[in-house]
């Protein structure tokens, strides 16, 4: 990913939050020959020197056949808008866009014991609605099994972490100013999301 200086993140505690905070993210590897993508909320794990993510997919979705061991990239997208130059000072300005992207590369590793299984779909329901686990639990062993068996698990081991915040960080503090009050009357989440993501990297006043 291209990356100017001004806009390249290093925090690891910065892109641990963004990433949780984002967490359906895409999974792009390599199947026969070609690039394939899927969609899919993901995990998040600080194992020190690493960052792991874990996830799983339908077993029908072809992606899990490319081999273990591939690298695959991991692409963690969160809020985004519209700039317009009229928020500048300079009339000589051009529209752009402000947004936030981390992309986590890594082998791939693709599993399916209901052991590990159950550990992510734990992880998930722990991470998105911890009250369906007595529900999950409830359920009829024979159904459990019957789900486990339709998915397919995998873990991501991140050997590279790219992560890039472009929120006008160029721009003058007035211009900044002027951008997230912009940003920050809109109906839209992700565009007034934007603002708020602007706002915690301390932009603006």
């Amino acid at each position: 990913m291209y990356i100017p200086e001004y806009h390249r993140v290093e925090d690891r505690a910065v892109m641990l939050d963004f990433m949780r905070a984002n967490p359906f993210a895409i999974l792009i590897s390599t199947v026969d020959g070609s690039p394939y993508a899927t969609h899919a909320p993901l995990l998040v794990d600080d194992a020190g020197e690493q960052i792991i993510v874990r996830g799983h997919i339908a077993k029908a979705n072809p992606h899990w056949k490319s081999s273990s061991g591939q690298e695959s990239l991991v692409i963690f997208h969160g809020p985004h808008a519209y700039i317009s130059p009229s928020l500048y000072e300079n009339r000589e300005s051009v529209p752009t866009w402000n947004y936030g992207a981390i992309h986590v590369y890594g082998e791939v590793e693709w599993f399916s014991d209901h052991a590990r299984l159950s550990e992510t779909l734990h992880g998930l329901i722990n991470a998105f609605e911890s009250s369906y686990m007595e529900q999950w639990a409830s359920l009829r062993d024979e159904y459990r099994t019957r789900m486990l068996n339709h998915i397919v698990g995998f873990e991501i081991k991140s050997r590279r972490i790219e992560a890039k915040f472009k929120l006008s960080q160029q721009r003058t503090k007035t211009e900044q100013t002027r951008v997230i009050e912009s940003l920050s009357k809109s109906e839209d989440s992700i565009v007034s999301g934007t603002a708020e993501l602007m706002r915690r990297e301390g932009l603006g006043h």
